[in-house]
């Protein structure tokens, strides 16, 4: 990363300018070439997240997108987040949740290492462990409705991740969903 040094020409004062690395460019632009596909996701996405609490939404969105490495969803879910009366701690603190647990309520730790579970499916199942806390939580209609939450994040970060969907641009409520 290289720096600029300029003269203001009000004050007189250097200033110094960071550059930062180029912008990348999207591969493609899914949602404008497959638009029955996207309007689906929306749909799906509405749907799933019916009678849960939107900060819950978020904090589940944004886990699962710092797992998938979706910095597009990140920004936009931090954002949402934000705009929903997260707070900017409780945010930074979810990539470490399991260490901040103070932070968190028991449902939402619940939710977090049910996202978890759901988003890493590498040991072939979801631990009945971690079912069982989730159900303790959460009723069978809201553990359907969280399922589906952590099912739509994570087919949003496919898309995202593997188009290159480019972070930095979203403002809340831009995609009324």
């Amino acid at each position: 990363m290289s720096t600029d040094t300029s003269t203001d020409s009000t004050t007189g004062a250097n200033a110094t300018a960071t550059e930062y690395a180029h912008e990348h460019t999207p591969r493609l632009e899914w949602a404008k070439l497959a638009p029955e596909v996207y309007k689906a996701m929306i749909a799906l996405e509405i749907a799933a997240k019916k009678g849960l609490d939107p900060v819950l939404v978020e904090l589940v969105k944004i886990r699962a997108s710092q797992i998938n490495h979706c910095a597009f969803c990140l920004d936009m879910h931090s954002k949402d987040a934000l705009a929903a009366g997260e707070t900017v701690e409780r945010i930074i603190q979810l990539a470490t949740w399991e260490e901040s647990r103070h932070f968190y309520t028991e449902q939402e730790a619940a939710a977090l290492e049910l996202t978890e579970a759901v988003t890493v499916l590498t040991e072939g199942a979801v631990p009945d462990e971690v079912w069982e806390k989730a159900a303790k939580h959460f009723d069978d209609v809201q553990l359907a409705q969280l399922t589906a939450v952590i099912a739509v994040i994570n087919s949003w970060n496919r898309f995202g991740v593997t188009t290159r969907m480019v972070p930095g641009h979203y403002t809340p409520g831009a995609f009324k969903r």
